[in-house]
């Protein structure tokens, strides 16, 4: 993890979600490590709309996995395993499919999943600054 970025404002989450595409234009597979109420799935909906996604983002807490068109037709796929209590719960929704697709993964709690995660993942850390509230994004 070679960058460090400072959020101060959710205004800025645009301008990171192009910079993580910008530092890794050929991977496909993200995923986002941080507590409850970091901003997981808030910087998701920024990265989808770097991405070109036309469709409504949110979390799949219960489905799993949503998938999302962009401008162009391609797939999106974002995770959430939050949930899972077993591995084979993610085995049984072929999760190979996804990984393997060529398209873009976004993966939220991937520390449940983490030995299955491909090699190339690029690994997101989001944390809070205690005092400021401001979110500190490593890639």
């Amino acid at each position: 993890m070679n960058n460090k970025i400072v959020s101060k404002s959710p205004d800025d989450l645009l301008s990171i979600a192009s910079q993580l595409i910008k530092a890794h234009p050929l991977a496909r597979i993200f995923a986002f490590y941080g507590k409850m109420g970091a901003g997981k799935t808030t910087f998701i909906k920024s990265l989808c709309q770097v991405l070109n996604v036309s469709d409504m983002v949110n979390s799949p807490t219960f489905a799993l996995i949503n998938q999302y068109q962009t401008d162009l037709g391609e797939p999106v796929f974002h995770f959430d395993f939050y949930r899972i209590k077993k591995i084979d719960e993610v085995l049984d929704i072929g999760y190979e499919d996804y990984f393997f697709s060529g398209f873009h993964c976004l993966i939220e709690w991937p520390e449940k999943i983490e030995h299955i995660l491909p090699d190339e993942t690029v690994k997101v850390v989001i944390t809070e600054e205690e005092t400021s509230g401001d979110r500190i994004f490593y890639f």
